[in-house]
């Protein structure tokens, strides 16, 4: 039986009335002959590789991979074929929820463990005494890096690259590439580094490192604004993950015994539902036994901080990845590490569809400064919490001031460098053309 037999009628026929009134001019092109092919269809080629061999035991895994996919319903994702064909290989995580709208508040959150009010895809920046899971990482000298696909060059800033465009050599240079789906470019901490600025690399970097034996331990993965499905369909992006994913998974230099490869969607399309995504564990760190299964645990992208931490006995960043609600570990791995996850009803899980309405620094209707961590908690890896030089470690939640309407007064929070950019409302049009 399918998994879209068993979708609600009502779910089915607005699926079909989407997939109906899909738009999309382009037809999918592999960007080039392999996953593992540098191409100039990336505008540059890798000329460097990292050096990477040390392996730092985990509990069940030696290496993560998450692969994000853009903006589409658990029940579009679950009735593709592609990727529904992909669940009988790993476990699907069918609470596996986003944390909020738009696409850059829930990647900002997957890094740092908080999205701190953020509610539009402009150019933001996080000052340097915020913590990250690079600080975690580093500290325990677990390799890592993140591989953007379409960024021109390493550690581009850029807030968006057009190249030209492989899928229609008469069109029009094309932004394959967008900073507000590369979060660690956004987190001043690793991109203000410029020994950490190299870990933020293009797709050929990701083909010369894995032949060079040197891909990381920790690694991000972002497809470009076509093959991720944000500017496509669904069906785009299901051919993009039969073209660069499913060979790799048969690739021991990628995919090893002891490699967890997390696929999922930084959040749903349909805003006024619950915000849940398709999330599916592979690897050949996840046991046969579990392959075709699903687990129902309520997870969210801070899980994938939390599982990271129980995985390498890490400190934590004190912030949403230490609240157990929302950062349950995955069963799987909670399990061979003893860490005991929340079980939260369904009547009572959180509502995760929200947006414009978190206080935060990064938050121009309801502006707070950036308070200090929760220095008390305790995450699943059960080490400390990680600060970063800087931060007044006094000014804790408990003691931030009343939230202030930036807007209204026509200024920006601190830390904005482009117009308000969501498609919610008060917005300023950006002044540059490749702002979207």
């Amino acid at each position: 039986m399918s998994f879209a037999s068993l979708l609600p009628a009502a779910v089915l026929f607005a699926l079909s009335f989407r997939l109906a009134g899909a738009i999309s001019a382009q037809t999918f092109a592999p960007p080039s002959k392999g996953p593992l092919v540098q191409t100039a269809n990336y505008t540059s080629f890798s000329n460097n590789t990292l050096h990477n061999k040390h392996v730092v035991k985990g509990k069940v895994f030696d290496r993560i991979i998450q692969v994000w996919f853009e903006n589409t319903d658990f029940a579009t994702a679950i009735s593709t074929p592609a990727f529904e064909q992909l669940t009988k290989q790993g476990l699907l995580l069918t609470n596996y929820n986003a944390v909020t709208h738009p696409s850059q508040p829930n990647y900002v959150s997957a890094i740092g463990g908080d999205f701190f009010g953020l509610q539009d895809d402009a150019m933001f920046h996080i000052p340097s005494n915020i913590s990250t899971v690079v600080d975690l990482l580093e500290e325990k000298h677990i390799s890592w890096a993140t591989y953007q696909e379409n960024m021109p060059e390493n550690g581009y800033y850029g807030i968006s690259y057009k190249a030209a465009n492989y899928g229609n050599s008469s069109a029009k240079p094309y932004s394959y590439y967008v900073r507000k789906h590369n979060p660690l470019m956004v987190y001043d901490a690793v991109s203000q580094d410029p020994a950490r600025l190299r870990n933020i690399r293009t797709f050929n970097d990701f083909a010369n490192d894995v032949v060079n034996g040197t891909l990381p331990q920790w690694v991000f993965v972002t497809p470009n604004m076509v093959n991720d499905g944000h500017d496509t369909t669904i069906d785009y992006a299901a051919s993009f993950l039969e073209y660069w994913l499913v060979p790799l998974l048969t690739d021991k230099r990628v995919n090893g015994d002891r490699t967890l490869i997390l696929v999922t969607f930084d959040e749903n399309e349909t805003w006024e539902i619950q915000n849940n995504v398709f999330a599916l564990a592979l690897g050949g760190a996840v046991a046969k036994h579990l392959h075709g299964t699903t687990d129902d645990t309520l997870y969210t992208h801070y899980s994938s901080l939390s599982t990271v931490q129980a995985n390498w006995c890490l400190g934590s960043l004190g912030r949403q990845d230490t609240n157990a609600t929302v950062s349950n570990v995955f069963s799987f791995v909670a399990q061979k590490t003893g860490y005991k996850n929340v079980h939260v009803p369904a009547n009572q899980a959180p509502q995760f569809n929200l947006s414009d309405v978190a206080p935060g620094p990064l938050n121009s209707d309801a502006y707070i400064p950036f308070a200090a961590p929760n220095l008390k908690a305790r995450g699943a890896g059960g080490g400390p919490v990680f600060l970063r030089p800087g931060l007044n470690k006094t000014l804790t939640v408990e003691k931030l001031p009343p939230p202030v309407d930036l807007y209204s007064l026509k200024k920006a929070v601190p830390w904005q460098m482009s117009p308000r950019t969501t498609s919610g409302k008060n917005i300023i049009p950006c002044a540059d053309s490749d702002c979207k």
